[in-house]
């Protein structure tokens, strides 16, 4: 399968569960813009990287492309649409975190503009945050929550099984 095929694929099954129209001002329709989302989060790279390549190679697909700052706020006013493509709960389930490490431990506070505080994940020490999610007997994630590193996992993410339980 192409890269192109995998984007049409997404794209038609993204398309078929967003209903919502495009904005009168806006070069988008909600469901490009949860694509594009989409593809950035399994591209895994930083903005500038992702932007570069997708216009690179994949401009034909999206003509109407605003400019990379404003498709990225637009990454963020769109992320209601995320809750529409979380599974439904069930009665045996699965919930987890774990740690993301941002920072050595080491250069904790060198900087003014750090993100994440020192805590402990998996045993060990990290400066970051924690990613929290909750999955049915299927492992398709119902719930997810995230907070900094120095967190108790039973209080901070109690919260994500309180939400859906019966």
């Amino acid at each position: 399968m192409t890269t192109v095929d995998f984007i049409t694929e997404l794209f038609c099954r993204v398309d078929d569960k967003i209903t919502a129209t495009e904005h009168s001002q806006g070069n988008l329709y909600p469901s490009e813009v949860v694509i594009l989302a989409l593809l950035y989060s399994l591209k895994g790279c930083g903005p500038r990287a992702f932007w570069r390549w997708l216009v690179r190679d994949y401009r034909p697909l999206f003509p109407k492309l605003p400019d990379r700052t404003r498709l990225f706020r637009l990454f963020n006013s769109h992320r209601a649409y995320v809750a529409q493509f979380l599974a439904k709960p069930s009665m045996i389930g699965v919930i987890d975190s774990y740690g993301i490490e941002l920072l050595h431990p080491i250069r904790e506070g060198r900087s003014e503009k750090q993100i994440g505080k020192k805590g402990i994940s998996n045993h060990r020490w990290i400066v970051g945050g924690k990613l929290c999610y909750l999955l049915n007997h299927l492992g398709l994630i119902v719930a997810w929550d995230c907070d900094t590193a120095e967190v108790y996992d039973g209080a901070a993410f109690q919260q994500l099984v309180d939400d859906v339980a019966l």
